[in-house]
């Protein structure tokens, strides 16, 4: 049988050479009993391959059953699958039969079957070895002849590595792998795709079409679509129903795509490091430093200012210097002590100092290098931050622009207990 009768039997569209190569697996696999695992990303269509694969066996006049391992609570699924007795579980009223008993002699499709639990695991390797199960509560052995059609959206390989999946399992169900291909590796699709949908959609809704023009399938097709054909679908139907416009643009598309549409409220995204952490706490520190610099020098310059506008106003004196001790020791206890009440000096205790001579007659001052040291200061920040919030990590965190695990990386740091 030719593709393209197959291709319209079964409403596959598209001409990529990925797509076309799956469907000649396919069509080669069918007419035999060999099991079939099928790969491929969600909404790329992989319940389709499964039922082209049952309608061109000798089995298509017989049962056909799609199960979605992911959908069946995991108490439940050996049940589902294989039956159970009465009495066997508490709510387990009468005997039923599973689906490997009343698929029995046609074709049964385990969707997602990396979802399936391992003890289900080793039931279904015995019945693809022998041809047997056991209902739940029986000691019965029964026999089935059902063909086995698996599809997944994970690495098998890999989950048999981290002890998810039966390695045996894996290698008996991969006997003729397909690999149905995602929406991104046949771009030159996407275009015949959504003319199709819209198509479907305009008879649905009694409308006219919605058309492309050349840019907007530009955009179409420059578009990564995680959703695969699904997703185009649901936007086709979107654009079919909201749109006011018959004729697109690309800037009238760009609206109904996820990815353009929220690209104004985007913000950076944190990559991944080989050890699955965000690189996250270099920006964090560095925001901490910037933070600290900009109030450092806002603190350093008000408090210059202040202690010019004293030795200007001797007559102001006291009460400037006492607003500036209440201010200094809220701010700074640890590290800043006045001599006085009138002194116009404040000493740091810091390896280096910064110290303004008065003049009797003020017309400018002379700046002495003040201490920068990082370690320092960014200690005297996360402490000024945990008394402005009394305490409260969460709300210094943000206060302080970093997270809460790096405040409690510094905490610890700094020996800190707040």
């Amino acid at each position: 049988m030719e593709l393209q009768s197959i291709k319209n039997r079964f409403g596959i569209i598209g001409n990529s050479p990925a797509l076309n190569h799956a469907l000649d697996v396919a069509v080669q696999v069918a007419n035999t009993d060999l099991t079939v695992l099928i790969n491929g990303e969600s909404g790329s269509g992989k319940e389709a391959f499964s039922q082209i694969i049952h309608a061109l066996s000798a089995r298509k006049h017989n049962p056909f059953i799609a199960v979605n391992c992911g959908a069946i609570p995991e108490g439940t699924i050996d049940s589902e699958l294989f039956g159970h007795e009465k009495g066997a579980f508490t709510g387990a009223v009468d005997s039923r039969k599973g689906y490997f008993e009343t698929v029995n002699g046609g074709t049964i499709f385990l969707d997602e079957i990396g979802e399936m639990p391992l003890g289900t695991q080793a039931r279904l390797l015995r019945v693809l070895e022998t041809g047997e199960f056991i209902r739940v509560g029986s000691s019965k052995v029964q026999k089935t002849d059902v063909r086995v059609i698996a599809a997944t959206n994970k690495d098998l390989l890999e989950y048999t590595q981290k002890n998810k999946f039966r390695e045996d399992l894996y290698y008996r169900l991969n006997t003729v792998p397909i690999r149905v291909p995602s929406l991104r590796d046949r771009k030159e699709d996407i275009p015949l795709l959504f003319r199709k949908f819209a198509v479907d959609f305009a008879e649905r809704y009694k409308t006219t079409p919605v058309q492309l023009d050349d840019d907007a399938r530009q955009v179409l097709m420059a578009y990564s679509w995680p959703g695969n054909v699904r997703e185009l679908k649901n936007i086709a139907e979107q654009v079919s129903v909201l749109s006011t416009e018959k004729h697109l643009s690309a800037a009238q598309l760009r609206p109904f795509l996820p990815e353009h549409a929220n690209n104004s409220n985007r913000l950076p995204v944190l990559v991944p490091n080989g050890n699955g952490h965000a690189h996250n706490d270099f920006a964090n520190e560095r925001e901490l430093l910037y933070k600290l610099f900009f109030d450092m020098k806002k603190d350093v310059t008000e408090l210059k200012k202040m202690f010019v506008e004293i030795l200007q106003n001797p007559g102001e004196a006291a009460a400037a210097a006492a607003y500036t001790k209440e201010s200094l020791l809220r701010d700074y206890p640890a590290s800043v002590e006045l001599q006085s009440p009138v002194s116009t000096q404040a000493i740091y205790h810091q390896p280096q100092t910064a110290v303004l001579m008065p003049h009797d007659d003020i017309q400018e001052h002379e700046e002495v290098e003040e201490s920068l040291n990082i370690m320092d200061k960014e200690k005297e920040l996360i402490l000024k931050a945990l008394r402005k919030h009394k305490g409260k990590r969460k709300d210094a965190a943000s206060d302080l622009g970093i997270s809460e695990r790096t405040l409690y990386r510094k905490l610890k740091e700094y020996d800190i207990n707040d």
